[in-house]
């Protein structure tokens, strides 16, 4: 008798769960709505089967129909479920682990966090705080300027540099906070673009006089910058290397967490 489990097809309930999220998927990425028989030819599905799957996401609320044109489109409960609160706390519990493992392996006591965007500034959603680190003010809900911080930067450097210019409309007087840091858009442009070719981001003293980060961007399905994880950690305890070697390792933590945010096992 074979140890090996027998072969089986997919189970319907599966296959109509992903055609589902298939559905979703293609109407998300459509500028308008779409006619049933386009959304059927364009997935391959039979045509019975997608009004009767249509049917049941209208009645779940996901989906709307627009009688005039004969079509369907999403409906308002995705962006519900999407709302920025709900993003920020999810993306906190699924970054508060590697967190935890990015400060027990670092040579040096750290503060570990996790910031997104919020116009020109980083909001911070998650933080580990390391034994023997040293208190910052990067907490839960404290929002930076983007441009003085490592996680910022490593946001900033995956934007694209007209969505750059719109959160820094002006060349000049961009804020300091320590008496560091760049003054105008064209010196903020060559800090992104040494972000770039390193693949993470640094500071020093542009936000607390003796303290230094680093910082790397995670990014969504898409490749959007969702997320920047980074270290905070004294100036005089890490020198080049070890500051080379916290770069890898929240560049390996943002690694990570990209690969989560896209579902990879």
């Amino acid at each position: 008798m074979s140890d090996s489990a027998p072969t089986t097809s997919v189970a319907p309930q599966v296959r109509a769960a992903r055609n589902t999220l298939r559905v979703l998927r293609y109407l998300a990425s459509r500028s308008g709505p779409v006619r049933a028989s386009t959304l059927a030819r364009d997935l391959g599905l039979p045509r019975s089967s997608a009004y009767q799957l249509l049917a049941v996401m209208m009645d779940e609320g996901f989906l709307v129909h627009f009688p005039e044109v004969q079509a369907y489109g999403l409906s308002s409960l995705l962006s519900e479920i999407g709302t920025s609160t709900t993003r920020t706390e999810r993306l906190g519990r699924l970054a508060t682990p590697l967190l935890e493992r990015l400060v027990s392996g670092s040579a040096v006591p750290v503060v570990a966090h996790l910031a997104v965007l919020s116009g020109s500034d980083v909001m911070y959603v998650a933080r580990v705080q390391g034994f023997r680190a040293p208190t910052t003010v990067s907490r839960i809900g404290v929002r930076l300027p983007a441009h003085l911080t490592a996680t910022g930067r490593s946001l900033l450097a995956g934007l694209a540099a007209s969505q750059v210019t719109a959160l820094y409309p002006h060349d000049r007087d961009l804020i300091v906070r320590a008496g560091a840091g760049p003054r105008t858009r064209s010196q903020l442009d060559r800090i992104l673009e040494r972000t770039r070719s390193d693949g993470w981001a640094d500071e020093d003293g542009e936000i607390s006089a003796d303290f230094a980060s680093v910082g790397a961007a995670a990014s969504d399905s898409n490749g959007y910058p969702v997320a920047a994880v980074g270290v905070t950690f004294r100036s005089e305890a890490a020198g080049p290397d070890a500051r080379s070697q916290l770069g890898a390792a929240v560049t390996t933590t943002a690694s990570t967490l990209t690969s989560r945010l896209a579902g990879a096992r």
